[in-house]
């Protein structure tokens, strides 16, 4: 998979009263996580998180998990 592929990966995206920041949690990728100052910055922070995740996972002969989806279409 390539790192451009980073936009894929579903994206939670909370304010964190204690730190001040917006953090952007990626579900299908356990402990990958980024902040920003705005929601905006905090997503652009996590595809980048994203890629160094994926990155360490190869580096480490982990299998790296396919983006899906938790949202169901009718």
């Amino acid at each position: 998979m390539a790192t451009s592929d980073a936009h894929k990966y579903e994206l939670r995206i909370y304010w964190s009263p204690s730190d001040s920041v917006f953090i952007a949690e990626v579900p299908d990728l356990p402990g990958c996580l980024a902040h920003g100052r705005t929601p905006t910055e905090a997503a652009a922070e996590a595809e980048v998180a994203i890629g160094l995740w994926i990155d360490s996972a190869r580096e480490f002969g982990q299998v790296v998990p396919a983006p899906r989806s938790s949202r169901a279409f009718a």
